[in-house]
């Protein structure tokens, strides 16, 4: 564990394998398809099938996903009051030209738009409010991701800048990858892939008919300003 924690704080991310069998994420699968797909939470394209507030708009996945493994990495890794702030399911298809360009994750879901002095610019989604917060909140958020399929190159794998997360948040057209070659962070299906938001990251289309369908949960243990509420806060982790 004490390596992963060391790579998390110098490269700003790590990728721990075989947390969950094969049966686990069989499981988790079919509970993802049984689901109906007419919340406005949910998102379906050519490209892309997303479900936004995931843990509570499918809570057959909790027990699924919040194994003791995932609170013993959570407890030993991230802090042990940190909880879920926010989940998103993600389901690239095979065939998708949906890409992601260079950026950071800078925004936290909240309950509802408040005038907080630090907290700006506000992007409002169907049922659900999103806004930047200070860097302090974001310094205090990892980001876990529980693949459900092998991901690599071909099928959407992140890149990343490692160690961009320690320097704060920065515009990705300033980056030059001379100085910061990217690097590939393959996944096998049951793997997780844990990173800090600042981390600069991007990903390609897929190109090799292979599904890339992943789980992606925030945890933090900070508290926000002027009243400010977490949208999903409230996931309890079992415990160990």
């Amino acid at each position: 564990m004490i390596h992963y924690q060391e790579e998390l704080e110098q490269l700003g991310y790590t990728v721990i394998p075989d947390v969950f069998s094969e049966t686990s994420v069989r499981e988790m699968i079919s509970v993802i398809d049984s689901v109906d797909q007419n919340s406005p939470f949910f998102r379906k394209t050519s490209d892309l099938f997303a479900i936004r507030r995931f843990l509570q708009e499918v809570p057959a996945m909790i027990p699924l996903v919040f194994i003791p493994a995932i609170t013993q990495i959570v407890h030993r890794l991230f802090g042990e009051y940190h909880v879920p702030v926010k989940s998103i399911y993600f389901d690239k298809p095979g065939q998708s030209n949906w890409f992601v360009a260079w950026h950071q994750d800078l925004t936290i879901s909240v309950t509802e738009k408040l005038p907080v002095a630090g907290y700006g610019p506000w992007t409002v989604k169907p049922g659900q409010y999103a806004v930047q917060p200070p860097a302090s909140i974001l310094e205090s958020i990892y980001t876990l991701r529980i693949h459900l399929d092998d991901t690599d190159e071909q099928n959407g794998a992140l890149k990343v800048l490692p160690g961009s997360h320690a320097k704060g948040i920065h515009r990705p057209d300033h980056i030059d990858l001379n100085q910061t070659p990217d690097v590939s962070c393959p996944v096998k299906r049951g793997g997780i892939m844990i990173m800090r938001p600042l981390l600069m990251h991007a990903s390609g289309r897929s190109s090799n008919g292979h599904n890339r369908r992943v789980i992606h949960i925030e945890f933090s243990d900070g508290e926000l300003a002027g009243g400010l509420q977490w949208a999903e806060r409230g996931v309890c982790l079992t415990q160990d």
